[in-house]
Formats: C-alpha cells, structure tokens, sequence
C-alpha cells in the first residue's frame, strides 16, 4: 500500500472500506525490486511491512467519501470523515499479491441531499472482517463471503420519520487502486445494490472515496506504506 495511496453499503467499503492495502505507483506499474516485498516503507522497495502489523489510514484531507444515485451525479450522501484499518495476513516477494483482514471501517460527519430526508443518523459497515488484497499492480480488492457479505446500512431521518437502507455489492466485492505517487488508495462508484429498504433509498448507490497517506501504525513513526 501506497502512503496510500448513496446510500450504501459501499462504505465497506465502503466502504469504506473499503479497504484496504497497499499502494500502486503513481503512473503505470509499480517499481518493482527482486530484494523487496509487495509491501514495504518507509520508501518502494524498502524494508517489508510485518505480518501482523496494522495499515490505517483517513479520507485524503480536503476529500469526501460520497454515495451517489449515479455515476455522474451529486444526488445521495455525503461523509466528510472516513477511516479503515486492516491487519497484515501475508506479504511475498513482488511481484505477487499481499492479503490483508479489513477489520474496521468507519464513516461520519455525513450529510443527505436525497429529496424527503433530513439527515444521516449512521452509516456502518456490517459483517467485518473482510478479506483484503493488493497485488503488485496496485489493486486494491475488498472481498466479503455467502455467509458475510459485503454489506452497510444506512440510518436516515425523512419527513415520515426514520428509514433504514441496506445495502450489498452483487459481485460480493469492491475494487480500488493503490497509488505510490500519493501514498494512497481510491475507490470509483463502486456500485452497492439495495439489499432492503424504502422507496427513498437507491435503488443502486456509487461509492467513492480516496484514502491517504496509507501508515503501518505498528511502527515508530507510522511510515507510509507503498506497494511494490
């Protein structure tokens, strides 16, 4: 992982999420080093992040994670504060592809523009852990199973009162990309399908978010993590 680099479940993303590993570089391939692991820091190529050690990282500042109605549009809902962590499950030689167990993901500060509701109670990603991948390529894959699947639930308030929307992904996964150039991680409306809920949920719901810089917190200093 790089300094890693509406309504819906995405956030396990989402999701948040979503989600999350390694870095790609910040153009094509990443550098690759017959010497480094897939993921190392405080520099590509440099020392291998540990089995076991934890990756965290928040919203890039300046930066929202949204879950929109389309993959164009503004309409749905919006959380100016997100985070994940994820603990390290194995890290080869690269190229290959490092596993990770996203154990938390979180969403808050979040507001609705959806017609007839008034406010975002709570978005949060249910069934955690899920399982994790970054390959040397720098792609990021959040994966849930049958009996755990990638799933959040959203708490709105509306003009008739409270209304719950959850939501799954119909591949049981969502996909991002690890950027070296910006220590980061993103995810592009990724789409979660409405698993349940009222007619003012979305029918589909685009998750979007960019996670930087991507830290190993289990070493002095929290260095950024990159993906080799």
């Amino acid at each position: 992982m790089p300094r890693y680099g509406r309504i819906g479940a995405g956030l396990a993303a989402l999701t948040l999420l979503t989600g999350l590993v390694g870095a790609a570089p910040a153009s094509a391939a990443p550098t690759t080093s017959l010497a480094s692991a897939v993921l190392t820091y405080p520099t590509v190529a440099g020392t291998a992040v540990s089995v076991g050690d934890v990756i965290q990282a928040s919203l890039r500042s300046g930066t929202n994670a949204t879950f929109y109605n389309s993959t164009s549009g503004t309409t749905g809902i919006k959380c100016a504060a997100s985070s994940f962590s994820a603990k390290v499950l194995t890290n080869p030689t690269a190229p290959g592809t490092a596993t990770e167990s996203l154990t938390a993901q979180s969403f808050s500060s979040c507001t609705t523009n959806v017609f007839g509701t008034t406010g975002v109670q709570s978005v949060t990603v249910n069934n955690l852990p899920y399982t994790t991948s970054v390959t040397s390529a720098g792609v990021v894959k959040i994966s849930g199973t049958t009996a755990a699947p990638i799933q959040s639930t959203v708490v709105l308030n509306s003009l008739l009162g409270t209304i719950t929307c959850v939501y799954r992904t119909s591949t049981n996964s969502l996909t991002g990309a690890a950027s070296n150039g910006t220590n980061s991680i993103s995810f592009t409306n990724q789409p979660l399908t409405k698993f349940s809920g009222p007619s003012l949920c979305f029918g589909t719901a685009y998750f979007t978010a960019t996670y930087s810089p991507v830290r190993d917190t289990s070493k002095t200093g929290s260095p950024a993590v990159y993906v080799n």
